[in-house]
């Protein structure tokens, strides 16, 4: 499988030229853009434009981008209204998130990028049919923004009562919007099992996000490599192996403050999933 690195891994840092060069070096070729103001601020032209010539020159190649969750860059702390959500049932508040969402895929036009990797709701949000037609309204006119910058919409299974693999599947079907899935191992193993909910989108996954945890805490862990993750990574290698198509193994980590150098951890992780 191809590998691809998530710039998560590296959120709470600004994504600097010198930073993707570091990537690049350690034997990277191909990363998903993280999208959260801290980092990859889709509002600041001049980072997005430094960028955009430093990939120009670079033979790093961008596969996606994960869409912003919040408007600020403390993770949604300045309160509410620093929260990106395509299920606001109030048609203004609707509207803001929405045009949130299309200031980031701007990016396309800088930085090209074939995925950008969508949620629907926030982590542990109740289903209602209110905020399902609230997403589809929000979805249908980001899903023609991105398809004229080259951009195609992949929803996320995420924890929360409108992501699990049946209600994306029941969204797709009920929307008939052009929109695919990108399987997350982590948040699988939070939900019904990798397996189960594999299963039920591999229909329509066009990527991944690997990583592992508890089964209970979202904490992004390096996959194999010792405490604090229960997934079994013979089976779900099985099953990624699997995707028809061209789906990458994508790992979307969080960093560990002892870890001396990740992105050597990072070779090491692909290395252990390879070989498992």
């Amino acid at each position: 499988m191809r590998h691809v690195l998530s710039t998560h891994l590296f959120v709470e840092q600004r994504l600097t030229a010198a930073l993707l060069d570091r990537i690049h070096k350690s034997g990277i070729h191909e990363i998903e853009l993280f999208c959260a103001r801290q980092h990859l601020d889709y509002r600041n032209r001049g980072q997005i434009e430094e960028l955009g010539h430093w990939f120009r020159d670079s033979e790093l190649k961008v596969h996606s981008m994960h869409a912003p969750m919040f408007s600020d860059d403390v993770w949604g702390r300045t309160g509410p209204t620093g929260v990106i959500s395509l299920t606001e049932t109030s048609k203004a508040k609707r509207i803001v998130a929405t045009d949130e969402i299309k200031r980031a895929l701007e990016i396309a036009e800088a930085i090209p990028f074939s995925y950008l990797i969508q949620h629907i709701g926030v982590p542990y949000e109740e289903f209602s049919e209110a905020k399902s037609d609230a997403a589809f309204n929000s979805l249908d006119e980001i899903s023609l923004f991105a398809r004229q910058r080259g951009v195609q919409i992949l929803l996320e299974n995420i924890p929360n009562e409108l992501s699990t693999a049946e209600r994306l599947n029941e969204f797709v079907a009920s929307t008939h919007l052009p929109l695919y899935f990108c399987f997350d191992t982590g948040h699988a193993h939070i939900g019904r099992g990798v397996q189960y909910e594999f299963e039920t989108m591999k229909h329509r996954i066009r990527s991944t996000h690997v990583h592992d945890n508890d089964g209970e805490s979202d904490n992004h862990v390096f996959p194999l490599a010792g405490e604090g993750g229960s997934i079994d990574w013979t089976s779900t290698m099985k099953l990624l192996r699997s995707v028809d198509g061209d789906a990458p193994l994508l790992l979307e980590l969080m960093a560990v403050e002892s870890m001396e150098n990740p992105l050597e951890e990072v070779k090491k992780a692909f290395d252990r999933l390879e070989n498992v």
